[in-house]
């Protein structure tokens, strides 16, 4: 049960700190003010109604493009070293006291023998139910 358990934590404290280091990057493509696609590690495809860039030549008037692509990148964490010196006096006292607390917790009671372990039963020389004749039907 102990092995186990150990097993278990140590597999969800590696998936842990294996999704707070990673970097995600969503890519949205809006036309107008409408969420057209979404996607995650590439470019969002779109939805073919880029207009073309105006050419430099002379274009007095220019239509604006109505679509617009937006980025949001989500860095994961670079640093998983916990420095000692920032933590205060209470705090170690509490981490110290948790451990103690919760290494104890998993301590085998086995060792503490029940006081009627040397009990020895009474020698029983007639049935008390054929006595009282009652009987459960």
């Amino acid at each position: 049960m102990k092995q186990t358990s150990h097993k278990i934590i140590s597999i969800v404290l590696a998936f842990v700190v294996l999704f707070s280091t990673m970097s995600f990057t969503f890519s949205m493509h809006f036309c107008g003010d409408i969420l057209v696609e979404t996607a995650m590690f590439h470019k969002a495809e779109g939805c073919g109604m880029e207009m073309e860039k105006p050419s430099k030549e002379g274009c007095a008037i220019t239509n604006d493009n109505c679509c617009n692509e937006e980025q949001l990148v989500v860095d994961g964490q670079d640093e998983l070293q916990l420095q000692v010196a920032k933590i205060s006096f209470e705090q170690q006292i509490f981490i110290a006291a948790f451990v103690y607390s919760y290494s104890n917790l998993f301590e085998d009671l086995d060792s503490d023998l029940p006081s009627y372990a040397t009990y020895k039963s009474p020698l029983v020389t007639s049935q008390i139910f054929k006595l009282d004749e009652t009987y459960l039907i």
